[in-house]
């Protein structure tokens, strides 16, 4: 790639990122149904022809960040896997980061629980993008199981097979977080109940079902 390629390459990336930020900012001042490209555009500080150079529709807008929620995840779970010391221990970091990331991030959390419905009208990079970036994430887990069964931190007998136990620890997680999220807010049924002790119980118990 000559210099200038490279050049446009970058400031292509630097635009996309400007439009995402804008609409992330936009989205959670005013919500998705009530922003308009036009608000996108000038937030970005971009024309409105330029906006639809790099998204086609809001909805397009809506999957970059989506990607970007999945990209934020990926990162939090690898980090995760660098702190562990034996496998198990990196699928107890896993699940503090999965926790954390519904604390801290939780526009990026809902994103990524609306993704399946929405990258059903993605164009094939999109989904290519979104599958290749949840398959990383889920492999760090599926490199955590392994790691614990050959170290003897997690029994073998309750692995049937690592990328199953993957999406059974992360599905059972994700599960509880959204009962919290949805039935443990200020008019919620369970509205006393403290969620956090709730998740923590959680992630032990799911530990415990496949420690050594």
């Amino acid at each position: 790639m000559s210099d200038l390629q490279a050049r446009r390459e970058r400031e292509k990336q630097q635009r996309q990122d400007a439009i995402l930020d804008a609409a992330e900012t936009m989205f959670a001042e005013k919500g998705y149904e009530r922003t308009s490209m036009d608000e996108i555009a000038r937030t970005a500080s971009l024309s409105r022809a330029l906006l639809y150079v790099y998204f086609k529709d809001k909805a397009a807008i809506q999957r970059g960040i989506m990607l970007r929620a999945a990209e934020r995840l990926r990162e939090r779970f690898r980090a995760a896997l660098d702190a562990g010391e034996t496998g198990l221990d990196k699928i107890r970091e896993m699940g503090t980061a999965y926790y954390r990331f519904w604390q801290e991030d939780p526009n990026y959390f809902d994103a990524l629980t609306r993704a399946t419905t929405a990258m059903q009208d993605a164009d094939a990079d999109e989904t290519e993008q979104m599958v290749g970036c949840e398959m990383q994430t889920m492999s760090l887990m599926v490199e955590a199981l392994n790691a614990g069964i050959e170290d003897g931190s997690i029994d073998a007998d309750q692995v049937r097979d690592c990328f199953e136990t993957a999406l059974y620890l992360r599905g059972a997680l994700h599960g509880v977080i959204m009962m919290c999220q949805q039935e443990m807010g200020e008019d919620g049924p369970l509205a006393t109940y403290p969620s956090d002790s709730l998740v923590r119980h959680t992630m032990e118990m799911l530990v415990r079902s496949i420690r050594a």
